[in-house]
């Protein structure tokens, strides 16, 4: 009876090995449950919480790094917080104005926070952070050195810029010596000669293609590296543009602006550097009348990238802060030798000299006035008598007479400072070259249209001791005129680049961040 009763009270098997496996099988439900919930959550180490102080500068490191990252909205303010600081520590005390903002184009979707749709922005340009921040540093040194002339630490053994032919020759050599050891240019290679890569050197434009020419050559600016460059050179010729797809007497440069526009469409497709900035760290370089209007053949062209040219004429567009006036040099046999130097102030028995034709606004009412007026002191010609030598005039002469013809640019004026002859300028809205750097009226006379009947007793009031003052300095700014094969510091050509890296200081390239 008792085996029967305690059969009767026990449970079956089953019964309770399911009392022993439901309480294990809740327990593995609740683990599996959170260990999900952990791995869903957007998780980060300490370090990088949003309440520490070095989230924002974290993430900023990140960004930097990565390469298409998905960020959250926050990450992306602290990485714009960052940037910003990191751009007024390095500009401090320095104002200059911003580059024109580029176009959002399409590099990368970031996916913010759940309820913010997907956008496109850029990613952070480093390499172009770095460029930036280093011209930052120059134009700090640069202001240093303009403001604090007794405190300049700047050495050279080859030239030390003195004396009152400059606006600041001390910064003006801080600056130069900035651009050796910073400045550098990458030269498009597209594009095939003659239009290309190619430019006259024995002309009125031979500037054109000695820049073109010494640029492809190579020197300490020349990069083959874009990421490094801080401009971008379109060697296209516009002197052999017209030679070559111009037809003669229509005036129609279209052909000529189509080329320009279907390169820089191939420039701009291949690589990211004028999309990036709309041409604002791009130059072109013409010495032709014809390249202010080759320069409208796109609006970013015109508005925002560098032009260098001769006819620096503010009523047509040339815009002194951003555009660099191309000094106009004749080398008819494509050297200067025997075509530099001149002769005592003693030996000068000329008060002024010209000779040229009657073209454009100006000449007309200079040889109304002194043409041949028989006064051996004003020896005004449209037409040399046979056998008077033009250069032995100039070097015979005080001053030399160099009015715009129907452009604002005149190569007597650098034929004056190679002869030594004083520059008498006569033009309306000319930009002078190196104008930044040089002070003309140290060195050379200038004077308006209205004045050309005064012309003889302006130019006689000068005194003798103001007269040699100013023929020294002739003699000295010479040595930035000088073309030299191949080139030297401080000569024309490096005063051209200088007056290029000059514009590059004046504004920054920012990315779309």
């Amino acid at each position: 009876m008792r085996t029967s009763s305690s059969s009767s009270s026990s449970y079956p098997p089953y019964i309770l090995l399911f009392f022993i496996l439901l309480p294990l099988l809740l327990v593995l439900l609740l683990a599996f449950s959170l260990n999900s919930k952990q791995y869903s959550s957007s998780w980060s180490p300490p370090w990088l919480s949003s309440g520490s102080a070095a989230a924002s500068a974290a993430s900023a490191a990140l960004e930097a790094e990565a390469d298409g990252v998905v960020l959250t909205k926050k990450e992306i303010l602290a990485s714009n917080n960052s940037s910003s600081a990191s751009s007024i520590e390095a500009d401090d005390h320095i104002s200059f104005p911003p580059a024109p903002q580029p176009a959002v184009s399409s590099n990368e979707l970031i996916q913010l926070e759940d309820s913010t749709p997907p956008v496109r922005v850029r990613r952070r340009d480093v390499n172009l952070e770095r460029l930036e921040f280093k011209l930052a540093k120059a134009r700090a040194s640069i202001t240093f050195a303009a403001q604090n002339p007794n405190k300049t630490s700047a050495e050279d053994k080859d030239y030390v810029p003195i004396g009152p032919i400059y606006r600041n020759p001390y910064a003006f050599h801080r600056s130069y010596l900035e651009m050796e050891r910073l400045f550098k240019v990458y030269v498009y290679e597209e594009g095939e000669p003659p239009l290309f890569h190619d430019g006259p050197c024995r002309s009125i434009y031979s500037m054109e293609g000695r820049f073109i020419y010494n640029m492809e050559m190579g020197n300490r600016f020349k990069t083959t590296n874009p990421e490094q460059a801080h401009v971008h050179f379109l060697p296209f010729s516009v002197v052999k543009m017209v030679k070559f797809i111009y037809q003669p007497k229509t005036f129609d440069i279209s052909p000529i602006k189509r080329t320009i526009v279907d390169y820089i469409n191939v420039i701009s497709s291949r690589y990211p550097y004028w999309n990036r900035s709309l041409g604002a760290d791009h130059f072109m370089l013409s010495c032709h009348d014809w390249g202010p209007h080759a320069s409208k053949s796109l609006p970013y062209l015109y508005s925002n990238s560098i032009r260098v040219l001769c006819n620096a004429n503010t009523s047509e567009g040339f815009k002194p802060l951003k555009d660099v006036s191309l000094p106009e040099i004749n080398l008819k046999t494509g050297v200067t030798a025997g075509f530099i130097g001149g002769i005592p102030v003693s030996r000068r028995s000329i008060l002024a000299f010209f000779a040229g034709g009657m073209h454009g606004p100006i000449r007309p009412i200079l040889l109304k006035h002194w043409k041949d007026k028989h006064d051996n002191d004003m020896q005004i010609h449209e037409y040399l008598p046979q056998g008077v030598d033009y250069y032995n005039m100039m070097k015979s002469s005080k001053f030399c007479i160099c009015p715009s013809g129907y452009e604002v640019a005149s190569p007597r004026i650098v034929e004056a400072i190679y002869l030594e002859c004083v520059p008498v300028i006569i033009s309306d809205h000319y930009v002078l070259p190196f104008s930044d750097v040089l002070n003309w009226k140290s060195f050379s006379v200038q004077i308006s249209v209205d004045q050309i009947p005064e012309l003889k007793n302006i130019l006689s009031r000068i005194s003798k001791g103001q007269y040699i003052r100013m023929w020294r300095r002739v003699k000295m700014v010479q040595k930035h005129f000088v073309v030299n094969s191949p080139p030297e510091r401080f000569d024309v050509f490096h005063m051209i680049l200088h007056s290029i890296w000059l514009r590059r200081l004046n504004f920054r390239v920012q990315d779309l961040n």
